[in-house]
């Protein structure tokens, strides 16, 4: 699959189930890890863990499996890495204090988004 699908599938997973502030931030100028980070927030831990569930869900259906997740245990902060796109999914409490987009889109990143 493509960058640009699975990132339309990650995008699709969030929204399904009501992901919070969405944004793709494409980060391949800035890391050779992976080409697109998708940040969303989640109401509350357990939206948190479901929001990267569905992801992981989603992906499986599509014949795509995840590397790895971190953090369904406390759902604080969930990380799902499907290699190319890498999805974080935070509470607002922990999108506040870690500013992922702002950290991203400093002199180092790129700043751009995977659509555009």
């Amino acid at each position: 699959m493509q960058t640009k699908q699975l990132t339309e599938l990650v995008e699709e997973a969030l929204a399904d189930l009501k992901a919070k502030d969405m944004q793709v931030l494409d980060v391949r100028d800035a890391c050779n890890v992976t080409d697109v980070l998708v940040i969303a927030t989640g109401t509350s831990t357990r939206h948190v863990k479901a929001l990267a569930n569905n992801i992981v869900v989603k992906a499986k259906e599509n014949n795509i499996m995840p590397y790895g997740t971190e953090g369904e245990q406390t759902g604080d902060w969930v990380l799902v890495d499907l290699g190319d796109v890498v999805a974080h999914v935070l509470t607002q409490e922990m999108r506040d204090f870690y500013q992922l987009e702002r950290l991203w889109s400093a002199p180092a990143a790129s700043g751009k988004t995977a659509n555009g």
